[in-house]
């Protein structure tokens, strides 16, 4: 919802002047945004704080000048279109903002950031790089003086600006008394720029500023690398409660008010309008309808709800208006509950180690070991402090994790590219190395190893006059199976014949008058058709004889079939999950040729049936799709869900299945194992590369400059080695 101003923009006596601008406190619990494109200054950001603390429900408002808008700490209940309003009526223009998006702006703006860093570091060193041959060439005394202190000019703001980050982690690392990998990077900056200035304050040959800047260049392009794997990754908890509803109509007396969800309470009424989500856990007290469940339980089909039956939160109705009397609000709803599951199940996945947070245990305390070792065995031996320093920043920048940063973000990339070829997305920086560990696959029913769309199977058996009233009939309802008649009837191209008095009974069908008669379409037990087979149904009454059945079965997903036999070859167990009922779960398994299955299960079910497999031992890969998949997709070890699943599935997933088809879940498969192959030859790469070149900066044997170009030239080699993943297969 927006709000613009009715009258022109703000106009006061500090707007007149200069703006002036103020550092930005973020309020960690602010609950709205606005957007305030027409304010100038100071005079501006106080009027606008003052106008939203007066209102009573305002904690605390700030602005933010820069970029225009104001975050506001405000009591449940207060909306943002009356705060809106009070910024419009001292004079400015206001637009609501969503807090959910400008998360995610910041964290897009962040892989900018690191880029724009990148982008100097690299300018930067080129430019010191052209400095640095005149001084190869055979500059001497005062010409080489001018040339260092020019790169000396060059050299410092730029890595003020570039390295910010690893000085920041390592000052963070440091304070909090332990060491990470930014330190020995931090140290090897630090020292090769100290040298450098003791050199061209002493006159001396070399100057390692260049090195200084390739060594940020290289470890900038690691960090966007991995930044720009996990960017598109979003907490699916968060996906879950922007699912909640965020006002309701509460019924009192006879009245029907639309009040903020947050203000219900236990035995409130509440009446969910056809189309609409029921914002509350509750009891029907008044109307019948049908509900899509497909949120919290993936059954494909709707259920008949009505007087006494139970309702969710999440559910859709459908057909008719409900009345629900509450039994559970806020917290304790079910859509809360399972955004509870999934945080815990994502809490639990995060704490996976990367091979790359392995190996940077062991390497960061060695590099410092054996720097410092080198400069105190140094100065014992000469007594020279100059030339101490410049092995011990040889040391530190011949073992600066360079290769060991890019080899898994390399790695990654190139294989993210291949398999974005093959129609998948990966979301998330670990997913392949967790991927290739895969040893059993958990796959969820409709939607995912079905296309969720049901088609009649019988359609063919039926007269042309049953055809011809039973497309009439269905095209009056939105109801799923009226749908595949809809679709079965236009690509047989069924004649089109006009009905009288069409209408729809939520809940049951559609009925209408035809040639004189009474003709319905609907539940087998509306029309009064028995059926014992527990199988996708609709009945149609033509008027004359025998109501016919028309029997419906979901389609397999393209390539599930081929999946299912390739991961048989592999001997990796499959196991297929659904909240449907046994006998349509069932056949899908046969049809599948999956021989170990479950029904009727609900998420937390779900969620413990990956995480019984977890505690075996058992390193599960998830395939779904639905709101009842996240908690399951987040708990498991790693997870794939289709480009169709709702939002909440995706964000809980790590990989993404851009199209129809199920075989390249194959592909993944083989592309991790690939991936992990080639993370592990890169550190292998990275290891051979410090047995040979680490004896030579200890011995002396190696210049800072020297040192940066052999560490340059390790980086381009595990590149290298990263790239042969996407000319495979």
């Amino acid at each position: 919802m927006t709000a613009t101003a009715t009258n022109g923009p703000a106009s006061c006596p500090g707007c007149l002047a200069a703006p002036a601008e103020r550092v930005d406190v973020p309020l960690p619990d602010a609950q709205l945004a606005l957007s305030l494109p027409t304010i100038h200054c100071q005079a501006c950001i106080s009027k606008v704080e003052n106008s939203l603390t007066a209102h009573s429900g305002v904690r605390a408002a700030r602005v933010n000048l820069t970029r225009k808008r104001v975050m506001i700490d405000a009591a449940p209940g207060v909306t943002a279109q009356e705060l809106a309003d009070l910024v419009i009526s001292a004079g400015f223009e206001a637009h609501e903002l969503d807090i959910a998006a400008l998360s995610q702006t910041q964290t897009d703006a962040a892989s900018r950031d690191i880029l724009m860093r990148l982008a100097v570091a690299g300018f930067a060193a080129m430019n010191v790089m052209l400095l640095s041959v005149a001084v190869w060439s055979g500059a001497t005394d005062a010409t080489r003086d001018m040339f260092h202190w020019i790169s000396a000019a060059i050299t410092l703001p730029a890595l003020a600006f570039s390295a910010q980050p690893f000085f920041r982690n390592a000052w963070a690392a440091l304070r909090a008394g332990r060491l990470n990998m930014d330190v020995p990077i931090t140290l090897a900056i630090v020292l090769a720029v100290a040298t450098s200035l003791w050199e061209t304050g002493l006159s001396g040959k070399h100057a390692y500023f260049d090195a200084a800047l390739t060594l940020t260049f290289f470890l900038l392009a690691g960090r966007w690398l991995d930044a720009r794997a996990r960017s598109a990754a979003r907490s699916a908890a968060e996906e879950l409660t922007a699912l909640e509803v965020p006002r309701a109509f509460r019924v009192h007396m006879g009245q029907t008010s639309e009040v903020a969800v947050s203000a219900l309470r236990l035995g409130d009424h509440v009446m969910v309008r056809p189309g609409a989500r029921a914002p509350v856990d509750g009891v029907v007290i008044e109307g019948t309808s049908e509900v899509d469940r497909s949120a919290l339980t993936g059954e494909a089909m709707p259920v008949m709800r009505t007087v006494g039956d139970p309702m969710s939160t999440g559910e859709v109705n459908l057909t008719g208006p409900l009345t629900l009397e509450a039994t559970a609000v806020g917290t304790d709803t079910s859509l809360h509950q399972l955004a509870a599951l999934v945080a815990v199940a994502e809490s639990g996945r995060s704490r996976y180690t990367s091979l790359a947070d392995r190996a940077a245990k062991l390497y960061a305390p060695g590099v410092h070991i054996l720097s410092a070792l080198a400069f105190l065995g140094w100065l014992l031996w000469s007594g020279d402090m100059r030339v101490s320093l410049n092995i011990a920043a040889a040391v530190l920048i011949i073992t600066c994790p360079c290769a060991l940063g890019l080899a898994v973000p390399a790695v990654t990339t190139a294989a993210s590219g291949r398999l974005f070829r093959k129609g998948l997305l990966i979301k998330n920086a670990t997913a392949l190395e967790r991927l290739a560990e895969v040893d059993i696959v958990v796959f969820d029913k409709t939607g995912t190893v079905t296309l969720g769309t049901p088609r009649a199977t019988n359609w063919r058996d039926l007269t042309p006059r049953q055809r011809s009233l039973a497309y009439a009939l269905a095209r009056g309802s939105s109801h799923p199976l009226s749908q595949a008649i809809v679709s079965a009837a236009q690509s047989d191209e069924t004649a089109h014949i006009v009905l009288s008095d069409l209408t729809e009974q939520p809940g049951y069908g559609t009925q209408a008058q035809y040639a004189e008669k009474t003709v319905r379409l609907g539940r087998p037990e509306w029309i009064g058709v028995s059926t014992e087979v527990e199988v996708l149904c609709t009945a149609l009454d033509t008027g004359d004889g025998a109501p016919a059945l028309l029997h419906f079965q979901d389609r397999p997903r393209p390539g599930a079939a081929e999946l299912m036999a390739a991961l048989n070859r592999q001997s990796i167990p499959v196991i297929l999950l659904s909240g449907d009922r046994q006998t349509p779960v069932a056949q899908t398994a046969a049809q599948l040729g999956m021989s170990d299955f479950a029904a009727e299960m609900l998420p937390a079910d779900k969620v413990a049936f990956v995480q019984r497999l977890t505690d075996e031992g058992r390193h599960v890969l998830m395939v779904g799709d639905g709101l009842n998949d996240t908690g399951a997709l987040a708990a498991a070890h790693v997870s794939i869900s289709p480009a169709q699943a709702l939002d909440a599935a995706r964000a809980a997933s790590d990989i993404v299945l851009l199209g129809q088809d199920l075989m390249p879940v194959a592909d993944a498969l083989a592309t991790a194992r690939m991936a992990t192959k080639r993370i592990r030859e890169n550190f292998r790469i990275a290891t051979v590369y410090n047995i040979v070149a680490v004896p030579l900066a200890v011995a002396g044997l190696a210049t800072p400059l020297i040192a940066a170009l052999a560490m340059s030239t390790s980086s381009l080699t595990v590149s290298l080695n990263a790239l042969r993943i996407r000319g495979r297969g």
